[in-house]
């Protein structure tokens, strides 16, 4: 039993709360039950465990500690005090993976006829980020593009929102702009860019052809530079008197239009 919040893997967990450390050690937490038992039916590699005695009440917990005892994982026990200094939820279920980053590159993930590729540009919300990776999954897209400065993936409420999506489909972090339209046009995938100019419904789209869904940023929308290079720009009619739909809303209509299309 770990009571002391010296110790390497302790000190290393607490460290994961913040970008840097995430970065400089290509490591991430994923914590709470559910997102732990995702990481583990996936090929991602999961470093260490941290639990409390009091978790291993829980029969679920019992099975993951029992799966990762037969793995490469190091396991801890600590005290509830030193998980509860370490945790990043505000009900923190006693168990939390410390996992390797997994990113794939981007000319991996374009070879296919039947791309279903959704770019994120730019988003700054972890929540947001987190909704439509676990929407991508959920409609079968073949990955999820993030642009050069989008937020952490890997920031907590991130990997908390995909509800463990972010282990199930393709993800490729920080591309360029001049890397990712070279890509596209080489594989003749098709670029659609979400705008509220020059656009036209999104239901007038071809989604059957490979094709790649920008969306943009919250507030300024997706970059000119895709925009000017897109092959087509879409729009979501807003009907009522709000201004926008929520990125991760649009995401969901404009993806299940591309999965009923290809039905």
């Amino acid at each position: 039993m770990i009571t002391s919040l010296q110790n390497s893997t302790v000190k290393l967990a607490a460290s994961l709360k913040q970008r840097k450390h995430r970065e400089a050690t290509g490591l991430f937490m994923a914590e709470g039950v559910r997102l732990v038992e995702e990481a583990i039916g996936s090929n991602w590699r999961i470093e260490s465990c941290l639990y409390t005695e009091q978790a291993l009440a829980n029969q679920r917990v019992q099975a993951i500690i029992n799966t990762l005892s037969a793995r490469d994982c190091r396991l801890l026990a600590v005290s509830g005090a030193v998980y509860a200094k370490i945790s990043d939820t505000e009900q923190p279920q006693g168990i939390m993976t410390l996992i390797r980053r997994n990113s794939q590159a981007l000319s991996s993930v374009l070879d296919t006829d039947q791309a279903l590729l959704v770019i994120l540009d730019g988003l700054q919300d972890p929540g947001n980020l987190g909704a439509v990776i676990r929407t991508a999954d959920a409609a079968g897209a073949t990955a999820v593009i993030l642009t050069k400065g989008c937020t952490d993936l890997y920031a907590g409420k991130a990997v908390r929102s995909t509800m463990g999506s972010l282990f199930h489909i393709p993800l490729v972090e920080g591309v360029i702009y001049e890397d990712l339209i070279h890509l596209l046009q080489e594989q003749d995938i098709a670029l659609l860019a979400t705008s509220l100019a020059s656009a036209r419904n999104y239901l007038a789209a071809d989604y059957k052809q490979p094709v790649a869904i920008v969306f943009g940023n919250e507030g300024q929308g997706v970059n000119p530079v895709l925009l000017d290079k897109a092959e087509e720009r879409i729009y979501i009619p807003i009907l009522g008197r709000a201004e926008s739909l929520n990125v991760a809303a649009a995401a969901a209509v404009i993806l299940y239009e591309a999965v009923r299309q290809r039905c």
